[in-house]
């Protein structure tokens, strides 16, 4: 079909969503708007679908998600028996809706779904995957995007984003099925009452702050520190992890950026969302100004990217994400090694885009430094190696690119 026939499908068909009826009535006879709608379909890379939420097949909503969801699924029977899924999402426009989509239709092909009851940050998706013994999980979230974006991120059953392999088997599945006759679907509420979807328990979300926990070093003179925080969540799914773990180390004396606090999708008051950009930090910084803080602490709206500002005379220094790591790197390994609790033959794991200032450091404590290509999942690919080998303690800590760092393995 060419774009007008595609949109002519779409006003009959996608009926569901009153967004998406009405954004297509505003574009009927817009030739520009229906082309950059309906030219081609949104891309399923190797992590999943990223894309502009709207109507079209190059938009991000519940019909591609549940096509995409589709594919994902006759992966999970393909491959498994009885297979389940996890699902989170995070404080982005529809991200709830998305992953309820999602749910109904791996509910309705025969897959277990693990839901959190509430917005929750990517890592903790990849912990309840491994925590529940899932086949897969999803994640709705657009990272540090826009407000105008949305994703779909997929993991596999080890708890990082889908090997290659894995994400070409589910493009051609996702190939073979129509958009709106091809998904098969209930709706959330029937997943519910048949037991096909359950919530998250709350029991997963404490031990994952006790495996976060475990990873502290020296957290115990925390408590009596009188360390003083101002916090921002950018609007997104931090707030309630975060002060939670800062809490449970004895961190109690923290501000919370009040514009910044609750879930907003729309991002009104950092239209870029990055916790490394000063723009973002904006807000926080003006507040640390005033409170005095000894730390500006800031994530992005799914809680796996983190910026920080620390105070310098009269004015507070912004770190970079390269300096972050290579910062936390040092302490891991001077402290380790003070501690006796280094491991034999310590393995740390570095992207291709970090600082060579993390491979110094490594050389200095006799640790091995892997170089992998960017993305998680090369990450955890080299800790799903020392697994398999049962060295998995071999690992202490990893260095993705700008912001981003994975702590120790638990």
């Amino acid at each position: 079909m060419d774009e007008m026939q595609l949109y002519t499908l779409w006003t009959q068909k996608a009926v569901e969503d009153k967004d998406l009826t009405e954004e297509l009535a505003s574009i009927k006879g817009d030739s520009d708007a229906i082309k950059e709608r309906f030219y081609r379909d949104l891309e399923f890379g190797t992590g999943g679908l990223r894309g502009e939420i709207g109507a079209g097949t190059y938009r991000l909503n519940i019909y591609t998600i549940r096509r995409a969801t589709q594919g994902l699924a006759d992966y999970v029977n393909g491959s498994c028996e009885n297979g389940s899924v996890a699902i989170a999402y995070d404080s982005r426009i529809k991200s709830d809706v998305f992953a309820k989509a999602a749910a109904g239709v791996l509910a309705a092909n025969g897959i277990k779904v693990h839901i959190y009851s509430e917005l929750m940050p990517t890592p903790m998706l990849s912990f309840a995957v491994r925590a529940l013994g899932c086949s897969a999980g999803i994640v709705v979230t657009a990272s540090h995007n826009p407000a105008k974006y949305n994703g779909y991120k997929v993991y596999g059953s080890d708890g990082c984003q889908i090997t290659l392999d894995v994400a070409n088997t589910v493009i051609n599945k996702i190939g073979n099925v129509d958009m709106f006759e091809g998904p098969k679907f209930i709706s959330f509420e029937e997943g519910l009452s048949s037991g096909m979807i359950s919530y998250i328990d709350n029991s997963v979300i404490e031990k994952y702050y006790e495996n976060v926990l475990s990873q502290g070093i020296h957290t115990d003179l925390v408590k009596d520190s009188g360390l003083k925080v101002v916090y921002t969540p950018l609007n997104g799914t931090g707030n309630k992890p975060v002060r939670a773990i800062l809490g449970k180390i004895g961190i109690d004396n923290i501000t919370v950026v009040p514009e910044q606090e609750n879930p907003d999708g729309n991002f009104t008051t950092c239209p870029y969302p990055n916790p490394e950009i000063r723009e973002a930090l904006d807000l926080g910084l003006k507040l640390s100004y005033e409170v005095k803080p000894d730390l500006l602490l800031a994530t992005d709206p799914d809680a796996d990217r983190v910026g920080i500002a620390v105070p310098s005379g009269d004015e507070y220094i912004l770190f970079s994400g390269n300096e972050v790591g290579a910062m936390l790197l040092e302490y891991i390994c001077e402290e380790r090694t003070k501690l006796g609790t280094m491991p034999k033959n310590p393995i740390a794991v570095k992207t291709i885009v970090t600082t060579k200032i993390a491979a110094a450091i490594a050389e200095n404590y006799n640790v091995q430094m892997l170089d992998v290509l960017t993305g998680f999942k090369f990450i955890g690919e080299q800790i799903g190696f020392l697994e398999e080998k049962g060295e998995e303690n071999r690992y202490i800590s990893a260095l993705k690119k700008a912001t981003d760092i994975l702590p120790a393995h638990t």
